[in-house]
C-alpha cells in the first residue's frame, strides 16, 4: 500500500516510529513531515498529504501535530479528504468503519508512539463497511 505521512515539530519521533513500522509491513511510503524539532507551521506539512490523497496518489494519509486538531482541520480543507483526530484504538476503527475516514489524524501529546503505531495498524486494517453509512458519507463534501 502507498501511504503519505506528514508531521510538525511535536509529531518527528513519531512519525519516525510509524514510518519504520509501515515499511517493516511493507508499504511505501511518501514523507512529507519535518525532520527538526524546530518549530515549524503544521499546515505546510498537512496539504501536501491532504492532496496526495485528494489527488489518489497515495491510499491513505497520516498526519501527526501536538493535539491532532490543526492537522486534522487543515486536511478537511480539501475536498476528498476525510480527516479524523484519534486517540484511542476504538475512534480509529469507527473513523474508517463508519466514515470511512482516508487520513489519520494522531495527537503526539496526548498518545505514545507505541499508542500511535497501534492507531495505525489499526486504521489500516479496518474496512469501510458501507452500507448505511455509505448515504452519510456521500453528504460530507460541500461540491
Amino acid at each position: 500500500m502507498k501511504l503519505a505521512i506528514g508531521n510538525d515539530h511535536a509529531g518527528v519521533a513519531y512519525k519516525n516510529r510509524i514510518v519504520h513500522y509501515l515499511k517493516e509491513q511493507g508499504h511505501d511510503v511518501l514523507n512529507f513531515g519535518s525532520d527538526s524539532d524546530d518549530r515549524v507551521d503544521y499546515p505546510d506539512f498537512v496539504h501536501p498529504v491532504a492532496e496526495a490523497v485528494a489527488g489518489k496518489q497515495v491510499e491513505y494519509g497520516i498526519i501527526i501535530c501536538g493535539s491532532g486538531n490543526g492537522a486534522s482541520i487543515t486536511a478537511n480543507k480539501h475536498q476528498q479528504v476525510r480527516s479524523a483526530l484519534c486517540w484511542i484504538k476504538e475512534i480509529a476503527q469507527l473513523a474508517r468503519a463508519h466514515n470511512d475516514a482516508n487520513i489519520l489524524s494522531i495527537p503526539a501529546r496526548y498518545t505514545s508512539e507505541q499508542q500511535a503505531v497501534e492507531l495505525v495498524e489499526t486504521f489500516l486494517n479496518t474496512p469501510f463497511e458501507g452500507g448505511r453509512h455509505l448515504d452519510r458519507v456521500s453528504k460530507i463534501a460541500c461540491t
